[in-house]
């Protein structure tokens, strides 16, 4: 049996489970001019589920998270978020598909001249006006406890590590209840140690809000230890959709030398 095949009957046992898909992702192309990025990605993910999307830099990881969340459009193909194509929304309606997504960007990208609290509560003031200064207050230091930055709450951009940034950024892109969480390099640029911390907390988060997640990757050790399944994407494609397992018993050689170098 291939990886493949054996991808297909985890994918069939969430449906089976109830878990039908929360991301699909069907023949997927995206091209800037003459240099094609992805080409005819299939994908699913389901609720409580993590995937990893491995790939070296300049593989398309970043592209298929813009195209996932509407933010660029596909060439062909589509993405499914709850069964519903998003390139057929009207803004408004990706507008409110947006609000069950959270986003860690590569490097936190957190507002430099908001403080720490202000970052966080800033999806909070767009899209549950209804809230009061205080429930807004309330939810913001629950959020921060949750990722370990209660003490940070005046705190600046500028004055936290990268770590801190990226616990800051985890925060903020849970704050309006997601039921999906897309993470961009979450240990990128961060020391062994902090990145050991990010992985701990995202295996956390995930356990407790039990979200469909999609983390974009080059370190094979995080995805090891925070994902269910494994993608790893070369010139375009998926060429391998599995366990960490998977890919270490794979003889499909550009698998082989991902692996190898990682």
């Amino acid at each position: 049996m291939t990886t493949t095949d054996q991808a297909a009957i985890r994918r069939e046992v969430f449906r089976s489970n109830g878990n039908a898909p929360v991301i699909a992702i069907e023949d997927l192309h995206k091209s800037f001019g003459s240099q094609t990025v992805l080409s005819g990605i299939h994908l699913t993910v389901s609720r409580g589920e993590t995937l990893a999307v491995l790939g070296r830099s300049g593989t398309g990881k970043s592209v298929l998270l813009r195209l996932i969340i509407g933010l660029q459009k596909p060439d062909s193909g589509s993405v499914r978020i709850h069964g519903q194509d998003i390139a057929g929304l009207t803004l408004d309606q990706l507008g409110e598909i947006r609000k069950k997504v959270g986003f860690l960007f590569q490097h936190a990208a957190l507002y430099d001249s908001l403080s720490v609290e202000e970052n966080v509560a800033f999806p909070l003031r767009h899209h549950r006006k209804n809230m009061s200064t205080s429930q807004r207050g309330s939810r913001v230091k629950e959020l921060l406890a949750e990722v370990g930055m209660d003490g940070g709450v005046d705190k600046m951009p500028s004055d936290l590590s990268g770590g801190m940034q990226k616990r800051v950024g985890l925060a903020r892109a849970l704050a309006l209840d997601p039921d999906i969480l897309l993470l961009d390099e979450p240990t990128a640029g961060l020391d062994p140690i902090s990145s050991a911390e990010i992985d701990d907390l995202v295996l956390k988060l995930q356990k407790e809000h039990h979200m469909a997640s999609i983390v974009v990757t080059h370190d094979l050790h995080s995805a090891k230890t925070i994902a269910d399944r494994l993608a790893l994407l070369v010139e375009g494609k998926v060429v391998i959709d599995g366990t960490f397992e998977d890919l270490q018993h794979s003889d499909v050689e550009c698998v082989r030398d991902f692996l190898s170098h990682s």
